[in-house]
């Protein structure tokens, strides 16, 4: 089994989520389809069949988060010494040399990843080219709309 990277805040939200789905979402679902059964006929009941739909998609959740859950190495970057370089879970500021923007962007795992939050996967090309640079350091990738140098500001480790 692959492991995948996933920071010590994406593990709790998800763990946080799991528990939600498991004792309130269930209960909530089974409530709906006894309800639904008192109706009569289960096969024109609209209510039970949208319950029913609505059990599968909770159960079919639960089962990918705790997935997931099992395939993630849990990396806390506050306990990491990196010495200064970017690695996974850290937070940078950078500049577009170009444009003369400045973004923040947290590198993260693939089911993290929320580029309007600022988290960005740590398979993405910026992030690759991110990696292992200190500040001040200049990371160029390739984008559809072509090279993008950026230069690193800030690498914080929260």
């Amino acid at each position: 089994m692959n492991k995948t990277p996933m920071t010590a805040a994406g593990a709790e939200i998800l763990k946080e989520e799991l528990h939600h789905r498991k004792t309130k979402d269930r209960q909530r679902i089974v409530k709906a389809i006894a309800e639904a059964r008192a109706h009569g006929d289960l096969k024109e009941n609209a209510e039970y069949h949208a319950a029913r739909e609505q059990q599968s998609f909770n159960e079919g959740r639960i089962s990918d988060i705790e997935s997931k859950l099992s395939s993630a190495i849990v990396i806390d970057v506050t306990k990491v010494d990196a010495g200064g370089r970017v690695v996974f879970g850290t937070t940078v500021e950078v500049l577009n040399v170009e444009t003369d923007d400045v973004a923040v962007y947290r590198i993260v795992g693939e089911d993290e990843a929320d580029i309007r939050s600022g988290m960005i996967s740590v398979n993405s090309p910026i992030a690759r080219a991110l990696i292992g640079k200190s500040e001040g350091d200049i990371a160029m990738f390739e984008t559809p709309g072509g090279e993008v140098e950026y230069e690193l500001l800030a690498v914080k480790y929260v």
